[in-house]
């Protein structure tokens, strides 16, 4: 692969005088990097889009709206706001499903410098309850299953004027949102310091009570920018190496995304919906994930580029409708919440003709991407994640906090304008995870000799085996090389002689038959034997969250030791 060509064409991409020049800046006491020419606000991104006012912005189910529409009613919400007497600096939370509302909603409150709470979606009251007391919004945007959790205990409802969104019968007290968005008027006119929150996102929450990420609107220009420099690095890259110049008359084809996962996460947010709308691209939402409907709408919308969790895109190659359905218009397949394994990297490579895999591993503590891969080089590395971006300062540290070999493994910390400012009400956690302005990841990785990042493991999913560190990761793919399995989670599991044991837990493929006894035999041949695993329990489905990401701790929780 052509990684000279790479180093090249970064080193000029990020010049001085270039579109993506780094500079230095200091934020709460700590030098950063960040890009000198992003925007300062969220605000001027979306103002940019103005000009793109015909163009179909929003689709859902039988709705379109277009940019224009969406700038009248972004515009009306901000101006509410004001008349309710939200300000610059309070907070709106939004507890919906994807719908486009939350896109209207969002935009608003960024534009006029209210921070955003995302509230998510599967959260029961109690979880909504702790939320809201959290964050303390003046304002609550809610549907009409969130609004009617949220009703449940009167005395929080009553902290926070409610609007309810697609409400049959809206309860007493509650604005409707069509008299939200009949306020009318032009965006009010405010200066949004760089440095304020854009939004709350709170983090999973697998332990404990979820934190309140605050992402700042400096963070997310730069995730933007990030996300921007990745493709057009690695084109002109691919292009040097291979001779092949694009040619300059072709037209610039609108993305059109099909967004996969909630709204109130980095992924669909900050990664799918900037970057759609800052092209100018089109956004088709879906109520909840269906592979059969995600054919569907990649056929009558014409998608583009699919994102979300690597479940999502192996559920899309395997489902029946796959072969029968015309995606020849998808020029981009893969996404982040985790990391892609490598048998899907190929197979998305293979089996979609059009498209090319592609990823971004991050977190909503960054504001979205660390690092990002895709095409000729992610199918050359596809057990990596790509080189960590321009606005990061990246190293692997060990248990003390030191600088590894270069190549060794460490977990990994960054830096730069797209870490989190720090988590509401919660300083310990803050210090804990922030040294210096250097996140702790919690991630496990290596870097290579071009600088490209593999993420060996979660610091906590790591299993100690008879003083042996094995990487569950590596185990798993191992076990996905079977042509029966559909998915598969590996945890430690504890063991009266060695510690802790591995055990993996597979679903198969609808109608497959597969034996532990093969499952443990085939990692034998792939992996040192001391990393096979010693449990194989087959199950119909794992345990995820919202995000579609695996929670191991349920697995462990109710795991029962057997002999297999």
């Amino acid at each position: 692969m052509h990684y000279k060509e790479l180093k090249q064409a970064w080193a000029e991409l990020t010049a001085p005088g270039a579109p993506f020049e780094i500079k230095n800046v200091e934020v709460r006491g700590v030098s950063l990097r960040t890009f000198k020419n992003a925007p300062p606000s969220i605000r001027e991104l979306w103002l940019s889009t103005a000009p793109y006012g015909a163009r179909e912005y929003l689709v859902y189910e039988n709705e379109r709206l277009t940019y224009a529409q969406a700038h009248a009613q972004t515009a009306a919400i901000a101006n509410w706001l004001f008349k309710e007497g939200v300000k610059p600096g309070d907070r709106v939370a939004i507890a919906m499903r994807n719908y486009p509302e939350w896109m209207l909603i969002y935009w608003a409150c960024v534009s006029v410098g209210i921070a955003v709470v995302g509230m998510n979606a599967w959260w029961v009251t109690d979880e909504l309850e702790y939320a809201l007391k959290d964050s303390a919004p003046k304002v609550v945007f809610a549907d009409e299953e969130r609004l009617a959790r949220i009703l449940e205990r009167p005395a929080v409802a009553a902290q926070s004027k409610l609007v309810g969104v697609r409400v049959k019968s809206l309860p007493p007290g509650v604005v409707a949102y069509k008299d939200v968005i009949a306020t009318g008027g032009t965006l009010p006119a405010v200066q949004v310091d760089p440095d304020a929150d854009a939004c709350i996102f709170y983090t999973s929450g697998t332990t404990g009570n979820p934190k309140g990420a605050q992402l700042t609107h400096r963070g997310c220009v730069s995730n933007l920018f990030n996300m921007m420099f990745s493709g057009q690095v690695q084109a002109l890259a691919t292009a040097r190496g291979t001779g092949v110049a694009p040619d300059p008359n072709a037209p610039v084809p609108v993305p059109i995304a099909l967004l996969t996962t909630p709204l109130f996460h980095v992924t669909a947010n900050n990664c799918g919906a900037y970057a759609t709308t800052a092209a100018g691209g089109k956004m088709v939402l879906m109520y909840k994930w269906d592979a059969g409907e995600a054919l569907k709408l990649i056929e009558r919308e014409r998608v583009t580029a699919m994102s979300g969790v690597p479940v999502m895109s192996r559920e899309l190659l395997t489902h029946p409708d796959f072969a029968k359905t015309d995606t020849s218009s998808l020029m981009s397949l893969g996404g982040g919440g985790a990391p892609l394994q490598p048998d899907l990297v190929h197979k998305i490579d293979s089996q979609v003709k059009t498209a090319r895999p592609n990823t971004g591993y991050g977190m909503t503590e960054t504001c979205g991407i660390i690092t990002s891969v895709a095409a000729d080089f992610f199918v050359d590395k596809p057990a990596s994640v790509g080189p960590a971006m321009p606005s990061f300062e990246a190293k692997c540290v060990d248990d003390d906090g030191k600088t590894v070999a270069p190549g060794e493994i460490g977990e990994l910390w960054v830096k730069g304008a797209p870490v989190i400012k720090g988590y509401i009400n919660r300083p310990e956690a803050t210090a804990e995870s922030i040294t210096d302005g250097w996140l702790h990841t919690g991630d496990v990785a290596r870097v290579d000799e071009d600088g490209f990042i593999y993420i060996v493991d979660r610091k906590k999913d790591m299993v100690l085996s008879g003083g042996y560190n094995i990487y569950s990761k590596e185990v798993e793919a191992a076990i996905l090389d079977l042509p029966e399995v559909q998915d598969v989670a590996v945890i430690g599991v504890p063991d009266a002689l060695y510690g802790e044991a591995v055990a993996a837990f597979v679903e198969t493929r609808p109608g497959a038959a597969l034996a532990a006894e093969r499952v443990i035999e085939h990692c034998r041949e792939r992996i040192a034997s001391y990393k096979k695993p010693r449990h194989v329990c087959f199950v119909s489905g794992l345990p995820r969250n919202s995000m579609g990401k695996v929670l191991k701790y349920q697995l462990r929780e109710g795991f029962a030791p057997h002999e297999d």
